[in-house]
């Protein structure tokens, strides 16, 4: 039984703690809050057997083997580096760090203190994402040479002070939903020859809208992100064969449609997820430490270490138009 602890009990918590109920082999040991109500609350909700009222205190418990860091973006870097110095494996959302310097000093940790470290893009380990995968190396749809992915919603309404507003969070719309496409397109055709990229801000200096294209030898990815509406979160990858449709909400996909280039043979693949989806990276931290592994080979350091690359060059040409 792996005993899991929580930091940072914000909405992203309450889904993953409910999907950690579904694997067998983990065991929901303690949650930390800044506010021992909240965490008090938030255990006794969700079964916990600990309830603590600061991060530190949830780091010091040795029962704890795997810290899930689920705090706003500002402060991965902080309490990952904090649970790996005291022999805790780490599971970090999205985005790892706030650039790739952080992601560089979180890496390195994980090597001196010997601990597992993973950035939670549980899009990678969805069983659609892996299918989707697998088609296009079995060359299903021939070569990629288009492929198209947006992620956008309507966050205008909410206080300038919140986790997606607030520049001192790490707010903005790229490094919250924007590498949901942005990896979509590295997954599958690796880092870009070139990158264009056009952003809007509001008078905080928020990043609400960014617009991007990444330029390969052989294809074009035109992906989105934004706050300011809803967008329609389908993602299609086109091929020289055939066109792989992953139905909205891409990220979190229950299944995806195969239409060859002629157009007479569709194929609809139904994957359903078990719970939200949470389920198969939280399998994946379970593999890892039963391997003894520091990272996982289906999303490396190296490979959160490009997505950040990826995030810190579109930033920059952003602003450079």
């Amino acid at each position: 039984m792996t005993h899991w602890g929580i930091i940072g009990l914000g909405s992203i918590a309450h889904h993953f703690v409910k999907d950690l109920a579904l694997v067998p082999e983990a065991k929901l040991y303690g949650v930390a809050s800044r506010s021992l109500e909240k965490a008090n609350t938030f255990a006794s909700e969700y079964l916990a057997d600990k309830a603590f009222g600061s991060y530190e205190e949830l780091l010091k418990d040795p029962l704890v083997s795997v810290v899930y860091i689920a705090t706003p973006h500002s402060s991965h870097k902080e309490w990952a580096i904090k649970a790996m110095k005291t022999g805790k494996h780490v599971l970090c959302e999205k985005p790892l760090g706030l650039d790739s310097g952080e992601v560089v000093e979180m890496i390195a940790q994980a090597k001196v203190s010997g601990v597992f470290l993973m950035e939670a893009l549980w899009t990678r380990f969805n069983p659609s994402m892996e299918a989707v995968v697998n088609r296009i190396k079995t060359n299903d749809i021939g070569a990629i040479q288009y492929l198209q992915a947006d992620f956008g919603f309507y966050a205008m309404d909410r206080d300038p002070k919140s986790r997606v507003l607030d520049p001192a969070l790490g707010g903005g719309s790229l490094l919250d939903i924007g590498i949901y496409p942005i990896f979509l397109s590295y997954l599958l055709l690796g880092k870009p020859k070139s990158i264009m990229a056009t952003s809007s801000f509001n008078e905080t200096g928020t990043e609400l809208q960014t617009a991007i294209i990444f330029n390969y030898k052989k294809a074009k990815a035109v992906l989105y992100s934004g706050f300011t509406s809803k967008s329609s979160m389908v993602a299609q990858i086109s091929g020289s064969e055939g066109l792989i449709t992953i139905d909205s909400r891409w990220h979190e996909s229950q299944g995806f449609k195969l239409e060859k280039e002629n157009g007479t043979e569709i194929e609809s693949v139904s994957l359903p997820t078990l719970g939200r989806g949470y389920t198969y990276e939280i399998n994946a931290v379970h593999e890892a430490l039963s391997q003894d592994w520091i990272e996982h080979p289906k999303w490396t350091h190296q490979d959160s270490l490009n997505l950040s690359e990826l995030l810190d060059a579109v930033q920059a040409a952003a602003k450079n138009q």
